[in-house]
């Protein structure tokens, strides 16, 4: 059996037909036992009917109301917002900004190890050419060394890969870089960094050599210009070494044949003749008192 509380909430639906015949039939039982909640059923009942009985409300102009609404409001400002394809143009600005910055990073983080074989090869040749040209002329000498240093790495790794067109250009390369060097190592600024770099670089020669002779189908070219930059080289050496001599050495030797002037030969002096002195007389007599005495 439905409880009061229940019952109440239900009356309207009941009174209005829209509850279930089973449902009906339970707030049938409780209202037979329940004197308050069939006065209450009665009321909404009555109401029902006075809410039928009353006229419909006459229907009202809208738009003329609306048009005389909007008269007297303030006029507002008009705010554009700019659409959404302004947004995505410049998110798309910004994202390939971004990309293309990484790439650089990326490209200057791996050119300085690329090989010619690498397409990242040109930026290492771009790097290289802005450092030098950057470089104070005091030590621009030892970064062209490196350089030098660094083409013939670059020869051996190409002769290793059996890419002999490309050692060669590496080669060619070297051979620029050190006459480009070559007056700035008559009179180098650190004498023995740059006689330790120079053999340095005989000895990359030498590997690049072995590399290339390595292989069943050595480089002719490649032979003919390691000879050829060892050439040039041994042809560096010997004019630093006619132009480094040691001009102390001259000047001690003059200061020392000014010192010691040779003397001149002079006329070869005369012996000196002495008289012999001639033996005295003797006489008998003398030489009898003589004895006597």
């Amino acid at each position: 059996m439905l409880s009061h509380t229940t019952t109440r909430d239900w009356l309207i639906p009941y009174a209005d037909g829209m509850l279930a015949a089973d449902e009906r039939r339970r707030i049938d039982g409780h209202i037979a036992g329940c004197a308050a909640c069939a006065a209450e059923l009665r009321e909404v009942r009555e109401l029902n009917l006075l809410l039928v009985t009353l006229p419909p409300a006459p229907p009202v102009a809208f738009a003329p109301f609306w048009m005389s609404l909007q008269a007297v409001l303030p006029q507002r400002r008009v705010l554009r917002i700019p659409g959404f394809s302004i947004y995505r143009r410049v998110g798309l600005a910004l994202a390939a900004a971004t990309v293309a910055l990484l790439a650089a990073a990326g490209s200057a983080l791996a050119a300085p190890s690329a090989l010619p074989d690498n397409p990242l090869y040109p930026v290492k040749q771009l790097e290289e050419s802005i450092r030098l040209t950057f470089t104070p002329s005091n030590a621009r000498l030892m970064v062209q060394l490196q350089l030098a240093s660094e083409r013939l790495r670059e020869a051996q790794a190409m002769a290793n890969d059996h890419k002999p067109l490309l050692a060669e250009a590496s080669l060619r390369a070297f051979r620029i870089t050190i006459d480009d060097a070559a007056a700035s190592l008559k009179n180098p600024a650190n004498p023995q960094a740059t006689r330790a770099a120079m053999q340095a670089l005989r000895a990359d020669l030498a590997a690049v050599e072995q590399a290339n002779s390595g292989r069943a189908d050595d480089d002719a070219e490649v032979k003919q210009l390691v000879l050829a930059a060892t050439d040039e080289l041994d042809r560096i050496d010997q004019s630093e070494g006619l132009t480094t001599q040691p001009m102390s050495a001259v000047g001690e030797h003059a200061g020392t044949a000014e010192a010691t002037p040779e003397a001149t030969p002079g006329p070869t002096p005369q012996p000196v003749s002495r008289p012999t002195p001639s033996p005295k007389p003797s006489n008998g007599d003398g030489d009898k008192s003589s004895v006597e005495h």
